[in-house]
């Protein structure tokens, strides 16, 4: 069209002593352009251009509601914030349209702007009165939609190329406009990147209104995802809960609810057939590895054998299953057929640990240390050593053989996080029931390996008749739990030897007394209490190596220099001591602050010549990950998703770096379960220093939890990071298994990963409630189903 325009201007330059010849040039001219109008349907443009406007007023009217909610002066941190997925990147490059000033975009797109209209302008001079508004109004028309075109073509994949054949432009703009209104409905990410191309092009003839859209789009586009306001719209558009719908969006619903017992191709789900059955633990419950084991003398056959290739079906639901009952009330009780065992209700059911009523199975508070409640005793534990301080100076402990962990529920109440640990043995579900509950818990034993938690990190080891051999073999056990025990910190022993006087009980304490000398712990104090008629002996951890030095035999014997106490990951238990840090700079040479100070303030020890895991001085880093967090968690996950953050209680981040995530739900009643990868920096020390929590895993292999453990699953980046090692459809596996149904995943990746993920859990019928992209950066917030396939796989290790 440029090239029939030009040539006019050329005819009339060059016959302008012609009036006679021009007249009848123009007249043939607006004959033809009045046939082409009436036979071309000028509406097409027009309904291009409306749907463009109406997609680009949609986000306008979102990014005006961010601009309400984000901190546009705090640039260094919106640039942290801007691709949260990259970090390393980010934290050393920036991000280019962060960096860019929006005055130097709006000035680019005005000035080039500004020469389409002179030269417009310049060429609409050359010719006279009638012809220049007849001829103009005829090429804006066919230049808006050779753009528009162009534009469509740029976010429809299926529209490549424009073509001069009106009837093809037709329908190529018919597919455009129901490609828009499918993707309105269903992502927000299609309308934004397609709006965000339009605006990077920076050459619509609409400047001015251009420009705003420009401007509101770089002023809220360091938001990474909407909130107030903006939630209830991303909500309505993915949830499909708005007053009026599409008919696209029916017929498709309605085809997809046709469609729902087929699965997409490749992602065949089956259910697991195995001898556990709803109770499966994939490392746990691998029946070929603890047949072929030599021995279980050191309950080898209680620890972790995972198969060589992680299962990739899914596992049953117990029989009558239901949504498990809301924290706190889920402390005293919980439904029964979610977890049907009745055991310790028979067994320990005199010592108030559980208990069958009805439908429900109870939990009175008590244990075998406490039968009368574990308030009084957790209150009688702190009379007895004040210096213990729970909630302030005591945060994070270890309960060794926990039991149901009435001990660590209890906990909560003084403002201590308890990591409950009990093996998968004949006190069958004693964890399960401790996760149906709400009260962290994982099945682990001491046996032959570390613990997965690096050295001296817990203020509190405790055991109430935890029935561990503590003083045998060199007292390995015990000098394990001095490995991650902070120096200083307490070891509480609530067990028969400390005040029975058989003679079984009399030469265990004495050989106790004599290790516990041995490693230089001060025996604090020894009490009885009458309520339960137990005895309680507290010992210290020494905050120095003065008596190390002062042993006359060195046994235990101190650790090698080269022995790493934060080395856990399988790692074989040995009889020795590791050395107290006294570098005022070292982690452990002093106590944490007191909680909840903790939390926030940058640990002592990490040092502004490290560089932190995002590129950044490790003190910056860590400060810049908790802004990051508090900013995603308040603005976008607490309000724009649609969660009923009331019904989530167990919560796991699988890839938590600093406990940003963790951090920032501490005003909530939950509680985060923070896994740090074997294959990613070690920052787990720094998760416990500021009073949080977590665990040392592998997510090539299974967790080791229990099936429907958590509520909420977070996982930022983690799927990328492992397609290289693991297959993405065991993790997924995984995920559904220790997700319990209704419960939800949100995955914070790159728009490939999420794209997979989509699929695959779009096959075990989750609901995907949201998913959002921007600059190859995707998020997606799934639901789990209580679907399970009806085909089955059988797992030959698994079976008994």
């Amino acid at each position: 069209m440029a090239l029939g325009k030009y040539t006019r201007v050329d005819n009339r330059r060059s016959s302008s002593n012609y009036c006679s010849t021009v007249t009848i040039v123009v007249f043939v001219a607006l004959c033809l352009v009045g046939v082409w109008m009436m036979t071309s349907s000028s509406v097409v443009p027009v309904q291009n251009v409306d749907v463009s406007q109406e997609n680009k007023n949609d986000v306008k009217e979102q990014t005006e509601v961010k601009e309400q909610v984000s901190d546009n002066n705090d640039s260094n941190t919106r640039q942290f914030e801007d691709n949260p997925g990259d970090l390393p990147e980010d934290a050393t490059k920036g991000d280019s349209n962060v960096n860019l000033p929006e005055n130097q975009e709006d000035n680019k797109t005005e000035e080039k702007s500004s020469e389409d209209v002179r030269k417009e302008d310049g060429d609409k001079r050359t010719e006279d009165e009638d012809s220049k508004t007849e001829n103009s109004e005829a090429s804006d028309k066919n230049k808006d939609s050779n753009e528009d075109s162009e534009k469509k073509s740029d976010s429809d994949e299926s529209e490549k190329k424009n073509d001069s054949d009106e009837g093809e432009k037709k329908n190529e703009s018919d597919e455009s406009e129901k490609k828009s209104d499918d993707s309105s409905e269903t992502t927000e990410s299609k309308i934004e990147e397609t709006v965000e191309r339009n605006d990077n092009k920076g050459s619509d003839e609409n400047s001015s209104e251009k420009n705003t859209d420009e401007n509101t789009k770089n002023q809220s586009s360091n938001e990474v995802y909407p909130s107030g306001a903006q939630s209830d719209l991303l909500n309505e558009s993915t949830t499909q809960t708005g007053s009026f719908k599409t008919q696209a969006s029916e017929s498709k619903n309605e085809k997809e609810s046709q469609d729902s017992s087929k699965q997409p191709a490749g992602f065949n789900w089956k259910l697991c057939n195995v001898t556990a059955g709803p109770d499966y633990i994939p490392c746990l419950d691998n029946w070929k590895a603890i047949r072929s084991l030599r021995s279980t003398k050191h309950y080898e056959h209680r620890e972790r054998h995972c198969p060589e290739e992680p299962p990739t079906c899914l596992v049953a639901l117990p029989e009558g299953y239901r949504r498990s009952i809301e924290w706190p009330k889920s402390r005293e009780k919980i439904w029964y057929y979610n977890v049907p065992h009745t055991k310790l209700a028979e067994v320990k059911g005199h010592q108030n640990w559980v208990k069958v009523t009805g439908e429900y199975l109870t939990f009175p508070g008590g244990g075998t240390q406490f039968k009368h409640g574990a308030l009084h005793y957790i209150d009688f534990i702190q009379e007895s050593v004040p210096d213990i301080a729970w909630g302030k100076r005591t945060r994070v402990i270890l309960d060794v053989g926990c039991g149901v962990a009435s001990f660590g529920g209890f906990l909560f109440d003084r403002d201590v996080l308890a990591m409950s640990l009990a093996p998968k043995d004949e006190h069958e579900a004693q964890v399960q029931f401790a996760l149906e509950r709400g009260i962290p818990a994982i099945s682990a034993v001491m046996g032959t390996t570390r613990l997965p938690f690096p050295g001296r990190v817990f203020d509190i080891v405790h055991c109430a008749r935890c029935r561990v051999p503590w003083h045998l073999e060199g007292g390995k056990l015990l000098l394990e739990l001095n490995r991650v025990l902070r120096p200083g910190g307490f070891f509480v022993w609530s067990a028969t030897p400390v005040y029975q006087k058989l003679d079984e009980d009399v030469q265990i304490w004495k050989a106790m007394q004599a290790l516990t000398k041995a490693m230089c712990w001060e025996l604090v104090k020894i009490t009885k209490d009458t309520v339960n008629g137990v005895g309680i002996a507290t010992f210290r951890k020494p905050t120095s190596n003065e008596c190390y030095e002062k042993r006359a035999e060195q046994e235990p014997p101190m650790c090698l220099d080269s022995d790493d106490s934060n080395a856990a990951w399988n790692v074989p238990l040995k009889a020795c001591m590791h050395k107290v840090p006294v570098d005022s700079v070292e982690r452990g040479s002093q106590w944490p602050e007191q909680w909840p100070a903790r939390m926030t303030k940058t640990p002592y020890w990490l040092l502004s010549s490290q560089v932190g895991v995002y590129g950044k001085p490790a003190p910056e880093d860590f400060t810049a990950d908790y802004e990051h967090w508090s900013r995603v968690v308040s603005n976008s996950y607490l309000n724009g998703m649609g969660i009923d953050w009331s019904k989530v209680r167990n919560v796991m981040d699988m890839r938590a770096v600093y406990g940003g995530f963790a951090a920032a739900l501490r005003d909530l009643k939950v509680w985060v379960m923070n896994v740090v990868s074997i294959n990613s920096a070690d920052t787990l020390p720094i998760i416990y220093e500021r009073g949080l929590f977590g665990i040392y895993h592998d997510w090539c292999e299974s967790f080791s939890t229990y099936p429907r453990s958590y509520d909420l699953l977070h996982a930022d980046h983690l799927f990328s990071k492992l397609k290289t090692r693991c297959n993405l459809a065991a993790v997924v596996a995984e995920a559904d298994r220790i997700l319990r149904p209704e419960g939800k995943l949100i995955v914070r990746d790159t728009v490939e990963i999420i794209t997979e993920l989509e699929s695959m859990v779009r096959a075990m019928q989750w609901e995907v409630r949201m998913t959002y992209s921007k600059d190859k950066e995707g998020l997606l917030c799934v639901q789990k189903s209580m679907w399970r396939p009806k085909e089955s796989e059988t797992l030959q290790y698994a079976i008994a």
